[in-house]
């Protein structure tokens, strides 16, 4: 029998994890000693607070990251071959999604090893969720261009896109360029665009709001360093 890989969620933030994650993570959790992970400290972090009891010096941790060779991790689900079950752990939220884990899954479906999705917090959809916009007809487009120009114009053509296709745009931020992100919003868009901004999510300082442009004008959220979801709609 070949393993499976199982796609783990973490949580998005210091929350105990099953306040935000059904029992059958932990189940998996307890089961699984190898993991493919982005950050290795953080992920036995994360293992340690799910399943207390759980022996470290048994985990099996394979990075992810921006220093793992293409050769090495295309040999990372070899061991599904003798039947063992696989891990894959997002740094934040639910894997694949914003997320590198989307070559390992690929790689799993080109081996013909079962992916299995476990339920989780992903801060795209809960935002989405909860931002009253079109949530039968949206689009997630990452992040942004850094420059200032570029990044005006593609949050023009993000608001186009949004009026022609009557479609919700959510995108990212890296948190410490949240403030400036706000400010570029404010100054390019229409004061009738609906803009919701969604930070920290899950957490005790959640904070979740839409308004127009024009009323965001108004206002000063403050964002510095904190995980972020934007969302607008024409």
């Amino acid at each position: 029998m070949i393993g499976k890989l199982y796609l783990i969620p973490t949580t998005l933030g210091e929350t105990e994890p099953l306040e935000v994650m059904p029992l059958s993570v932990k189940k998996v959790v307890e089961e699984i000693d190898y993991y493919i992970v982005e950050n290795e400290k953080s992920a036995r972090r994360f293992i340690k607070k799910i399943t207390p009891k759980k022996q470290q010096p048994s985990l099996h941790i394979m990075l992810l990251d921006k220093y793992a060779e293409e050769l090495e991790t295309s040999k990372y689900l070899d061991i599904c071959q003798q039947g063992i079950n696989v891990g894959l752990l997002s740094e934040a939220g639910v894997p694949a999604v914003a997320d590198p884990g989307a070559t390992i899954v690929k790689l799993a479906h080109q081996k013909n090893i079962k992916v299995v999705p476990l339920v989780g917090p992903s801060s795209i959809l809960m935002a989405m969720m909860s931002s009253g916009m079109n949530g039968q007809n949206f689009a997630f487009n990452g992040y942004l261009p850094i420059d200032k120009g570029d990044r005006k114009r593609a949050l023009k053509d993000l608001e186009k896109l949004s009026q022609d296709k009557n479609q919700s745009q959510i995108f990212i931020e890296t948190p410490y360029r949240n403030e400036k992100m706000f400010a570029d919003l404010k100054a390019a868009l229409s004061p009738t665009t609906n803009l919701c901004i969604a930070a920290d999510i899950t957490l005790p300082s959640e904070y979740i709001k839409t308004m127009t442009v024009k009323d965001w004008k108004h206002q000063q959220p403050d964002l510095h360093k904190k995980p972020a979801i934007f969302i607008i709609q024409k």
